[in-house]
């Protein structure tokens, strides 16, 4: 029988012809049973479990599939309890589970952003923030949360320039720009609250680099070509990810992590946002590659609820990642590794 254990780039290969081959489609026609000759083809339809998150085109529906999909080789011995200390541009982090870099979080309740930075300061996490006031993020800065600025591909680089200097100066962790929100539904330029975004090259985010003197981080990589391009500016780490699945069929960033990690070849950090829920989640991205992963829309429900809500959802996906860990015989982050994913369908 053939060994179903793979390499980080046959695994890739063939899980992108798995999915071509064997589609969700494809498999559930397959399921419906036999056709009467000479009938119309029936249209194809997703498991009745996937119905209510399932829409054509969707790619959060397709990337929870994607991560579904993956299942995970138990090994006992020699194990022993784990670590989920994870570093990052010099400091130590009780966890790789990372906020994500959301914005706008108000609610009757509470000031959300604040809330939501001080959950990772709890958890010794990385907290990651996206738009916002320039006085919002020093309130933010304030509660102790190591954070890493978001800027949005401004269509004025002196203001992008203006937004770096800010971060620095308040205080932040790292700093970085979120490129795929450069367009808008119809393929122009993109204006986000008003402001106007214009999409970025390569000389440009050099630029901001070396205008930086903190670790810079390019948000919304979903491509080799993409992550040689960060690579050539400069850049300390890039985000894999499809904001949330704004453009309709984008890849799952589980079904390119580990090209680009090859291309990449240690030379930054790679990070995963997008449909994380779960330790396991978090733990599948890292076994293919990733130094740890962001998690926002998964958390945004606690946040109403407050502090406590929010960083114990945290430390509970923690302690998730922690069990895979110890039953997959890993005891550090830098034991993870892709042989123990297994590529099935469900």
């Amino acid at each position: 029988m053939k060994d179903n254990k793979f390499s980080r780039r046959s695994f890739v290969k063939m899980s992108a012809a798995s999915m071509a081959a064997m589609s969700l489609p494809a498999m559930t026609t397959a399921c419906a049973g036999p056709q009467a000759e000479g009938a119309a083809a029936a249209p194809a339809a997703p498991p009745q479990d996937f119905i209510p998150a399932w829409k054509p085109g969707n790619a959060d529906s397709f990337t929870r599939y994607f991560f579904d999909s993956l299942m995970i080789e138990e090994r006992f011995l020699d194990s022993d309890t784990p670590s989920t200390k994870f570093e990052l541009f010099g400091e130590t982090f009780d966890t790789p589970i990372m906020t994500a870099a959301l914005s706008h979080l108000k609610n009757p309740n509470n000031d959300g952003m604040i809330t939501y930075a001080k959950a990772a300061a709890e958890c010794n996490a990385v907290h990651w923030m996206g738009m916002g006031e320039d006085e919002e993020l020093e309130r933010i800065i304030a509660t102790g949360a190591r954070t890493i600025k978001i800027i949005k591909p401004h269509e004025s680089n002196d203001e992008v320039l203006r937004r770096i200097k800010h971060a620095v100066g308040a205080g932040c962790f790292a700093v970085g720009m979120d490129i795929d929100h450069a367009f808008n539904s119809t393929g122009g330029y993109d204006v986000v609250l008003g402001l106007p975004m214009k999409p970025k090259t390569t000389a440009e985010i050099k630029s901001f680099v070396k205008a930086s003197s903190l670790p810079f981080i390019i948000k919304g990589v979903l491509s080799v070509s993409d992550a040689r391009k960060c690579l050539e500016a400069g850049v300390a780490g890039i985000v894999i990810s499809h904001h949330g699945g704004h453009v309709p069929y984008s890849v799952p960033p589980l079904m390119v992590i580990e090209d680009i990690v090859d291309a990449v070849g240690g030379r930054m950090k790679v990070f995963v946002d997008c449909g994380i829920v779960s330790g396991v989640d978090a733990y599948k991205c890292m076994a293919l590659g990733a130094d740890a992963v962001s998690v926002g829309r998964h958390l945004m429900p606690f946040i109403p609820d407050g502090v406590e809500a929010v960083t114990k959802r945290m430390k509970d996906m923690t302690a998730e990642l922690a069990r895979i860990m110890a039953v997959t015989g890993v005891r550090s982050l830098d034991q993870m590794g892709p042989t123990v994913i297994h590529r099935t369908i469900l």
